[in-house]
């Protein structure tokens, strides 16, 4: 039988341990910022019918996502993002769920896109949402979480924010509405590609003085006050969706976190749901890897699957992105085991003990690992061994047992030394320091 080659997709990956328990770890912070908010989690499948996924995402977006017939020849599709899942979650469970409800969900989608730094075709979103509130606190608790998320990782982080409904009516008054999903994708690919391409791309879609007037509504500069009253003047006057941001904006002053958020008319995002507030996170130590952390209003998204109108808020935070930033930044512990220390026998007979001893220590909340070959008190080779598995498994300290005594040696792995003959206890205090 021929052997079959190992290998992987492009846009693909294994995750060795000390990736995945870098993964987990920065999984668990996240988690635990959105818990202290007082968000709950879901779950959804991985795999939805076609039509559910692709009532909203948009042409870029339909143009991405793994789409086939199953074996009951269902047209069927792998999720692209976890916020339009949760809009079907809305409607399909909204008698059994209160709102406003706040919700997180951490888990894989897929997108057939070109990979690039911190982008693959099957990665991990953690997103958190509000739905049923239509109102600027729900809006601000999300951008509050988001910089609370990147706080609690340990990295500066600058939130740029926009009013999607803003820039509606900025086209609405140029009378070029009709033309605002293209726009609107364009405008969204302004850092990629660059204002003079963008600017081509505006001109084939609307002519040659709307591509200015949308070019000047983008590089609106100044303080956020300057930069609203800007904006507002573009879009006809004062008017609701400048006063969600004047809003925000005085709750931004009142907590004290104007060093955090800006205000940013090129920020529009591309898909077509968004209706309100939209946001993108650039850490200031590395605003080259992209937004790690987006989202905004979709006030009409739940609209697809059910008669009331359900307002919903959110963002998500892109993990691989996250993890290639903080990687670069030298943020990112890498470890090979949760295990702290590790416990090991001299004989054959004392795995018994071994793991006696083991739960003693974890009893005493140190992670242990018990090695499972007996070190071989005799044998000063084997003894070596034991060291080496025990550094490469990345334990600090090394027990182990000397035939029937209760008195142990103790090897600090990272020093290269030996503490003899210590009680249980004294290891145990050592180890936890």
């Amino acid at each position: 039988m021929p052997i079959i080659e190992p290998r992987i997709l492009k846009g693909f990956r294994d995750f060795l341990p000390s990736q995945e328990i870098a993964r987990r770890s920065l999984m668990e912070t996240v988690e635990g910022v959105f818990r202290s908010f007082g968000f709950v989690p879901i779950d959804t499948p991985a795999l939805e019918y076609a039509e559910i996924l692709l009532g909203k995402g948009g042409g870029e977006t339909e143009k991405q996502i793994y789409r086939f017939k199953d074996n009951g020849d269902r047209d069927v599709a792998l999720r692209f993002d976890l916020t339009v899942p949760f809009a079907r979650f809305v409607a399909l469970h909204q008698a059994e769920i209160t709102l406003p409800f706040k919700r997180y969900h951490m888990a894989k989608v897929w997108r057939g896109e070109n990979t690039q730094r911190g982008r693959y075709r099957e990665f991990t979103q953690c997103d958190f949402d509000i739905v049923g509130s239509d109102s600027p606190g729900a809006d601000f608790e999300i951008l509050l979480m988001m910089r609370e998320t990147m706080k609690a990782l340990g990295v500066e982080a600058l939130v740029h924010l926009n009013h999607r409904g803003l820039f509606n009516r900025f086209l609405e008054y140029r009378g070029i509405r009709d033309k605002s999903v293209e726009i609107l994708r364009s405008v969204d690919k302004l850092s990629k590609i660059g204002e003079e391409e963008t600017g081509k791309q505006l001109e084939e879609i609307a002519g040659k003085e709307q591509a200015g007037a949308v070019l000047e509504y983008i590089n609106a500069g100044g303080t956020f006050e300057e930069i609203l009253d800007t904006l507002s003047g573009l879009a006809g006057g004062p008017c609701p969706e400048s006063e969600r941001l004047s809003v925000l904006r005085r709750f931004i002053i009142d907590t004290g976190t104007e060093a955090s958020f800006e205000l940013d008319p090129s920020i529009t995002r591309g898909l077509d749901y968004y209706t309100g507030i939209v946001y993108e996170t650039f850490l200031k130590d590395d605003p080259a890897i992209g937004s790690v952390c987006s989202g905004g209003r979709y006030d009409d998204l739940a609209g697809l699957y059910m008669k009331d109108r359900i307002s919903g808020v959110g963002s998500s935070i892109g993990l691989d992105r996250l993890i290639a930033a903080l990687e670069n930044l030298g943020k990112l512990e890498r470890l090979s085991s949760y295990a702290k220390l590790a416990v090991a026998g001299s004989r054959e007979e004392d795995g018994g003990r071994c793991q006696a001893l083991a739960e003693r220590f974890r009893s005493g909340g140190i992670a242990c690992e018990v090695l499972l070959e007996p070190a071989g008190s005799a044998d000063p080779r084997q003894l070596t061994k034991q060291y080496i598995l025990a550094e490469k498994k990345g334990a600090r300290w090394l027990l182990i047992l000397t035939g029937d005594s209760e008195k142990f040696t103790l090897r600090d792995l990272k020093k290269r030394e030996n503490r003899e003959d210590l009680s249980f206890e004294e290891a145990l205090k050592i180890a936890g320091n």
